[in-house]
């Protein structure tokens, strides 16, 4: 007798994730997909470990986690066209100036929580204004941030929040300086004129077979996921809202306008020259060659 092996899934609890988890969770296909699925939510930093310690099988992880090992699920994305919003490099200073007030960075806190937005902060600083900032780990409280560092980098939903109470929160850390915010995915963009890319569905190719799904099942599943969130995008604002402290027409327009969610050439460009940029100035690892299920 063959045993068979659920997929085990390492999944993100963030808000732009939630379309692409629909199916997964929400009823009629969620009982189906659960007899293939199993899922585990974690870090968007902590999906990778977890492919490559061999603890999941599909996880959807920073492209700053891709490995020669991991094959890229096609057609899903995190990403975004331009401003993204949800990552945010916040530069308190004495200059008025933000260009100046961005050249004038010394020590970055740095959220956690994501590799990807991280690599693109130090892509900005080294690659393209040659500043050699130091990061400091944080927790993502901008508050704290600020008392161990001149900038923070805030990601996902709590940079969501800070944006969106920005004069309360300036007020509170500092009312006598000057605070500049920089929408990463939106200065990357400017730079290279390609969209902005989080992350993907990565697998362990091997794994499939363990878990009697093919290549074309397991990518027909999270492409269907991802259309049918998409189609309920007003639903996911209500199911959020309770969540996070932001009103459903802000998630709305988040989900919709700010986000990108089908992996299309331009994306393929943005991870293949990320990787490029971060190997140059020793962010991350060289990945000469993108590997696709």
């Amino acid at each position: 007798m063959i045993t068979s092996h659920p997929v085990r899934v390492a999944a993100i609890n963030f808000l732009n994730p939630a379309p692409l988890m629909w199916d997964f969770e929400h009823p009629p296909l969620a009982a189906k997909l659960a007899e293939h699925y199993q899922l585990h939510y974690t870090l968007p930093s902590l999906c990778a470990d977890e492919l490559l310690a061999g603890r999941a099988d599909l996880g959807l992880i920073p492209i700053a986690s891709l490995t020669a090992d991991l094959a890229v699920v096609r057609n899903c994305v995190i990403a975004s066209i331009d401003h993204v919003r949800s990552i945010q490099l916040i530069v308190r200073s004495d200059k008025s100036d933000r260009a100046a007030a961005l050249q004038s960075v010394r020590y970055v806190a740095a959220d956690k929580a994501s590799r990807s937005s991280l690599a693109y902060a130090d892509i900005l600083f080294r690659k393209f204004l040659s500043v050699q900032p130091t990061f400091v780990p944080c927790e993502a409280d901008p508050i704290a941030m600020f008392q161990c560092a001149d900038a923070a980098v805030l990601i996902g939903d709590p940079a969501l929040v800070a944006l969106d109470i920005r004069p309360k929160l300036e007020e509170a850390i500092d009312p006598n300086s000057h605070f500049h915010w920089f929408d990463l995915a939106h200065e990357w963009r400017t730079r290279t004129g390609l969209p902005w890319v989080a992350a993907v569905w990565a697998v362990r190719p091997e794994a499939l077979s363990i878990a009697h799904i093919t290549a074309v099942q397991l990518i027909d599943d999270l492409t269907r996921s991802r259309d049918h969130g998409l189609t309920h995008i007003d639903d996911l604002a209500q199911e959020w809202t309770p969540r996070i402290p932001l009103s459903p027409e802000v998630i709305t327009s988040y989900l919709t306008h700010n986000i990108h969610y089908k992996l299309n050439s331009d994306c393929i460009r943005t991870i293949k020259l990320f990787r490029e940029y971060a190997a140059e100035i020793n962010a991350l690892p060289p990945l000469p060659n993108l590997r696709f299920l």
